[in-house]
């Protein structure tokens, strides 16, 4: 009995399929970059002749010196370039066109399928600017929110986006609808989920952002240049209703940002505690000391009236932005050196789609006229923008365990910023974009 059954136990287990077969681990895709001079810690002093070595996107060593590449990997030929970590621009409007005219005349023709398509492409032009990672400040929540993850899926070409949907505006405010026919009101109403009156709807307001896939909050403090209702760049939100936006936002985790020209707003945003400034029109010592003391960024987005005025005194904008045009632009370049000089913290920022995209670095020149050096300006674009969004831990520098997202150029940006006017080459996780002038095939196999 004992023989036959071990028999019969033998047979059922050879009658047994055979376990399944672990699949090959699939093998690391590993790039190595040779770079002619590299700033890896922008801030500190640029190495010489060095090697990147990049495994799935992340940086695994930086090497002095040309390092052998092993058999299997691909090697980035950079030797005779400049090589930086990716920029980042924390103040872009994707969906915008930087041609307000074009907007008001295609615009009732345009749905929410044509925004995301603009916006894709001008995704792409961005980052083959050299910015590899930006902060959309305002554009439709779900569009940019959808975008935002088909190219961190590797499905579209794109920088990393940090989106903020709608920026959050009281009733008539800078982020309202405003300038409606009676007709159009309520059909703009019930699109205008960002607008509050209040603490308990600044509170829902921001809430439905996040709802939508904001990963950061944007509020207009003030009046801005662009919408089209009186008032000035003065203080629009009271207080309690922009820490009613910083509270809510900080609750979920999302940092903020103000939109805030005139003093007063600003001065009241910084109080209640918001992350960053952005335009920052009128600075003076007082505001200097609040910035300071509450540890908060200035984007200066110096560009931005620069194109505004001019498309105002063009006409392409409505008629209650010219006087508003005017007025930041002959206080805004004084208020930034001001705060230059006086050691606010500033994080790089355009308000690209006021201005076309893709000239995104020429507001590098801007800053360096308002008295940055070469090297702050660049610090202020990849190490400060970082620390901005909380995401030092995986931008701004390249060292181990960092995303690659690295650009390089023809020569050194420390002797003359405007050579990142011409970025040649752009890699953005570890994908090569873009490569001496060349745009690379997409998606890379």
């Amino acid at each position: 009995m004992m023989i036959f059954l071990a028999v019969l136990a033998v047979t059922l287990l050879a009658a047994l399929p055979a376990p399944a077969q672990q699949p090959p681990s699939p093998a690391k895709r590993v790039t190595v970059i040779h770079a002619g001079e590299l700033l890896d810690r922008p801030g500190q002093k640029p190495r010489g002749n060095s090697t990147i070595i990049v495994e799935d996107g992340k940086i695994t060593e930086v090497r002095d010196g040309f390092a052998p590449a092993p058999a299997d990997a691909a090697v980035v030929d950079l030797k005779n370039q400049f090589v930086l970590p990716g920029l980042i621009d924390m103040h872009v409007h994707l969906y915008s066109e930087g041609d307000p005219l074009k907007a008001r005349l295609e615009g009732q023709r345009r749905d929410f399928e044509d925004g995301v398509l603009i916006a894709a492409r001008h995704a792409r032009i961005t980052l083959e600017a050299g910015f590899t990672t930006v902060r959309d400040l305002g554009g439709e929540p779900r569009g940019i929110a959808t975008l935002r993850d088909f190219i961190n899926a590797g499905e579209l070409p794109g920088p990393t986006i940090v989106p903020a949907g709608r920026m959050i505006s009281v009733a008539s405010g800078h982020g309202d609808v405003n300038g409606l026919n009676r007709r159009n009101t309520k059909a703009g109403r019930e699109e205008a989920d960002n607008v509050c009156n209040g603490v308990a709807e600044c509170r829902e307001a921001v809430r439905n952002q996040i709802l939508q896939g904001a990963d950061v909050i944007k509020f207009a403090a003030t009046g801005g240049v662009g919408s089209d209702v009186a008032g000035g760049l003065a203080r629009q939100m009271f207080e309690d209703e922009m820490r009613a936006v910083i509270e809510t936002a900080n609750s979920f985790g999302r940092k903020t940002a103000a939109h805030a020209h005139g003093k007063d707003g600003i001065d009241t945003a910084l109080r209640a505690g918001v992350d960053s400034i952005d335009h920052g029109s009128f600075i003076d010592e007082q505001t200097i000391a609040l910035f300071k003391e509450r540890g908060a960024f200035l984007v200066p987005t110096m560009m931005a009236p620069i194109a505004a005025l001019d498309q105002a005194r063009r006409g392409d904008r409505p008629p209650a932005s010219l006087a508003k045009a005017e007025e930041a632009a002959a206080a805004m370049a004084e208020s930034h050196r001001r705060a230059i000089k006086a050691g606010v913290k500033v994080a790089f920022g355009t308000d690209s789609g006021v201005s076309k995209h893709g000239i995104n670095a020429q507001e590098f020149k801007l800053m360096v006229d308002a008295g940055m050096t070469p090297t702050a300006a660049i610090h202020a674009a990849t190490v400060n923008a970082a620390e901005l969004l909380g995401r030092s831990a995986n931008i701004g520098t390249l060292e181990k365990g960092k995303d690659a997202d690295i650009i390089a150029v023809s020569g050194s940006p420390l002797d003359d910023v405007t050579r990142l006017e011409n970025v040649g080459s752009v890699m953005r996780r570890g994908v090569l974009h873009k490569l001496n002038g060349e745009r690379q095939v997409f998606p890379q196999q």
